[in-house]
């Protein structure tokens, strides 16, 4: 396992890490996610993501639990989770980023993960109703009230960063560290051009998602919409206009075409070329069963295969 530093921090993460999006608690109990963190452990990675809307709050009880069986010395991993979906209807529970909901959040995730602190928080999306400052002075007070110890974004606007940066350089905050943003073959312009100038810059960290395009790139959507894949459970069904188009039928087949020639499965193709991108920090996948998890950290031989020749062509320049 390759380790990468979190953007300009000292952090180190596995290049590969998993992620409970989905999976838990709607396709996963407690056996089989405990099976698949062990694995993934067992296999080198040490960032388990999470987020307090995952499941309605039952994603992080699960993972507590998961890690307290497990044993696992917590200076020996790193989990994040984060914040703004909101888990009950009010005015101040739901789709905010202003201080109160944000002080009431980690506390209820930190009750639900069984932990003192998370290592990494993030702004799970942004909210046009608070100031950025308001946000900015909550997150840097409660990585100094200890609760977590580096704080992010996920899915924030270039602009909006940068603002949240200004706000923190200019009265001394806690700056923000890392962004989460979605990063595969179909959807790529976030991370290669939006955030270019915040990587030198600010020299910021990316924790992507979604390595798999929701499993389109394994082509299992080529033929339609299985029953047991995530574009089929209630509450995803955006998930079948994003996926199912002419344009990402063409990349899909040629992602299986290379796999086929270098002798790999299309996922650890998938998620070899995201990690092959030296601003990813680490590439977040998700499993439902163990098998996948083995199948996942295959990526790991995959990543030095791809020559500037096999990225040419998984990306239709040649």
């Amino acid at each position: 396992m390759e380790y990468r530093r979190l953007g300009n921090t000292g952090l180190k993460l596995s290049v590969l890490s998993f992620g409970s999006w989905v999976t838990f608690h709607q396709q996963l109990g407690n056996d089989t996610a405990l099976a698949c963190m062990r694995a993934a452990r067992e296999a080198g990675v040490n960032f388990f993501d999470n987020a307090e809307v995952y499941a309605g709050g039952k994603s992080e009880t699960i993972m507590g639990q998961v890690v307290d069986e497990l044993g696992w010395p917590r200076e020996s991993f790193v989990i994040s989770t984060k914040l703004y979906w909101g888990l009950s209807e009010g005015p101040n529970t739901k789709n905010t980023l202003n201080r109160k909901y944000l002080m009431h959040g980690i506390d209820g995730s930190l009750e639900r993960l069984g932990l003192d602190f998370v290592d990494l928080l993030f702004c799970h999306r942004p909210d046009p109703d608070t100031p950025v400052e308001e946000t900015v002075w909550a997150m840097s007070d409660i990585i100094a009230s200890g609760k977590a110890h580096y704080w992010g974004t996920s899915e924030w606007a270039p602009e909006a960063i940068e603002e949240a940066y200004e706000i923190a350089e200019r009265y001394g905050l806690r700056k923000p560290v890392m962004e989460q943003p979605q990063y595969n073959l179909l959807w790529r312009d976030r991370v290669e051009k939006e955030y270019a100038p915040l990587y030198e810059k600010h020299g910021m960290g990316t924790t992507v998602w979604s390595p798999l395009a929701s499993g389109a790139l394994t082509g299992k959507y080529l033929g339609g919409i299985p029953d047991e894949s995530r574009a089929a459970l209630p509450g995803y069904e955006w998930l079948r206009e994003y996926i199912v188009t002419p344009a990402n039928e063409g990349k899909i087949r040629r992602v299986l075409e290379v796999a086929e020639e270098l002798r790999c499965t299309p996922a650890q193709l998938a998620i070899a070329w995201c990690a092959k991108n030296p601003r990813v920090s680490t590439v977040i996948t998700g499993a439902s069963r163990v098998e996948q998890v083995y199948e996942n950290m295959g990526a790991l031989e995959v990543i030095p295969r791809l020559t500037d020749e096999v990225i040419a062509r998984l990306e239709g320049q040649t």
